[in-house]
C-alpha cells in the first residue's frame, strides 16, 4: 500500500473517531488531507472502497504476531476475539462498519482465514466451518457492538432492570428474573465467559466428525 493511501485511510479513520462514521464523505476526507476530491480517487476508487479499505485496516489488527501462530487453536481465537473487541473500544463505529461490509481486502481476508484455520484444526468437519466462523464473528462484533452503542449499560437504569418491575402477571419471566437482570458491572468478565462458551460449541461440533 502506498504511503499516500496509508495517509488517506488514517485521516478517513481520524474523521470516523472525531465525528461517527457518518460524517465521512469523500470531501470531508479530501479536506482532511488537503487535496481535491477528485484527487483521492488515484487512491481510493469511490465511497465504497474507501470503506472496505477501513474494514481491512481495522481487521489487519487482528493479525497474529509470529509468536502467536504456533499457539493452540483456542487460544488464537481467545486472542483474535480480543483484539477485536479491543478494536472497537478505540473505535466505537467499527462494529457497524465490520457488520455492514464482507472481508475482501487481503488483510481482512486474513484474519477470516485465521478463523477458518483454527476450526479446522480443532476438528469441526469443513462443512460446518463457514457457519461456525460466522457464530464467532458475530458474537464477538455483536458483543462489542452493544457495549460500544451503550446497550450493556449497568446500574439501576438498565432497561432489563426497569421491565422487572412491572406487575408480574404482565411479565412472568422478568418478574422471577428481576434479582439477576441488572447486568454485572464486570463486562470483561461476561465477555470471557460468553467467549468460552462458544468455545465449547465449537469443541462440541468437533465431536460430531463422522468417523470414516
Amino acid at each position: 500500500m502506498s504511503r499516500r493511501r496509508e495517509e488517506i485511510l488514517d485521516a478517513a479513520l481520524a474523521i470516523a473517531d472525531e465525528r461517527g462514521l457518518d460524517a465521512l464523505s469523500m470531501r470531508a476526507l479530501a479536506e482532511r488531507v488537503g487535496v481535491t476530491p477528485m484527487a483521492l480517487y488515484r487512491h481510493v476508487r469511490d465511497k465504497s472502497a474507501l470503506l472496505d479499505a477501513m474494514v481491512g485496516r481495522l481487521l489487519a489488527a487482528l493479525l497474529p504476531a509470529d509468536r502467536e501462530r504456533d499457539e493452540p487453536w483456542a487460544e488464537r481465537l481467545r486472542s483474535l476475539a480480543q483484539v477485536c473487541r479491543q478494536v472497537t473500544q478505540r473505535h466505537p463505529w467499527a462494529a457497524q462498519l465490520l457488520f455492514s461490509r464482507p472481508a475482501v481486502t487481503p488483510d481482512a481476508v486474513r484474519a477470516v482465514d485465521i478463523i477458518y484455520t483454527a476450526l479446522l484444526e480443532a476438528g469441526v468437519p469443513e462443512p460446518e466451518v463457514p457457519r461456525l466462523e460466522r457464530l464467532v464473528s458475530t458474537f464477538v462484533i455483536g458483543f462489542a457492538a452493544s457495549e460500544a452503542a451503550g446497550r450493556f449499560a449497568p446500574g439501576p437504569l438498565d432497561p432489563r432492570g426497569r421491565r422487572g418491575q412491572l406487575p408480574e402477571s404482565t411479565l412472568p419471566g422478568h418478574s422471577k428474573l428481576a434479582p439477576w437482570l441488572d447486568l454485572p458491572l464486570d463486562l470483561d468478565a461476561e465477555f470471557q465467559a460468553d467467549l468460552e462458551d462458544i468455545l465449547h460449541m465449537v469443541e462440541a461440533a468437533a465431536r460430531k466428525r463422522p468417523r470414516g
